[in-house]
């Protein structure tokens, strides 16, 4: 993954999303992403930006994913998608947030939800 470390938080809910994460922001760590990892560790996350789709082609464990808009509110989720799928197209979406199976239900992450994200301007 990429080397810069972000942290994410919920202000709606008042939670932390992401402690420890990275961010994809250009064509290479963007392709990559979580390729050739086998999971994500509680906290870890990686943030694509910009990104409105995303696919679990090659992918080894399931992940939750949050769709961003560019005012940082969440335009759209999944839980728990698994290897092998397709995600949603969201045309709102400026980012993508993939987070560890359960992080969303763990947070009580809903749409419309404002985030944060520390250690990254857009």
């Amino acid at each position: 993954m990429p080397s810069l470390v972000v942290r994410v938080e919920n202000l709606t809910r008042g939670q932390t999303l992401v402690s420890n994460g990275q961010v994809a922001d250009n064509h290479w760590t963007r392709l990559k992403g979580l390729l050739g990892r086998s999971g994500l560790a509680p906290g870890e996350g990686l943030l694509i930006v910009p990104c409105n789709s995303i696919h679990m082609f090659f992918m080894r464990f399931p992940i939750d994913v949050l769709y961003v808009d560019r005012a940082l509110k969440v335009v759209g989720l999944h839980h728990a998608l698994k290897p092998w799928r397709i995600g949603q197209f969201n045309r709102r979406a400026h980012f993508v947030i993939e987070l560890p199976a359960g992080t969303l239900a763990a947070t009580g992450t809903q749409l419309g939800d404002q985030l944060v994200v520390h250690g990254y301007t857009f």
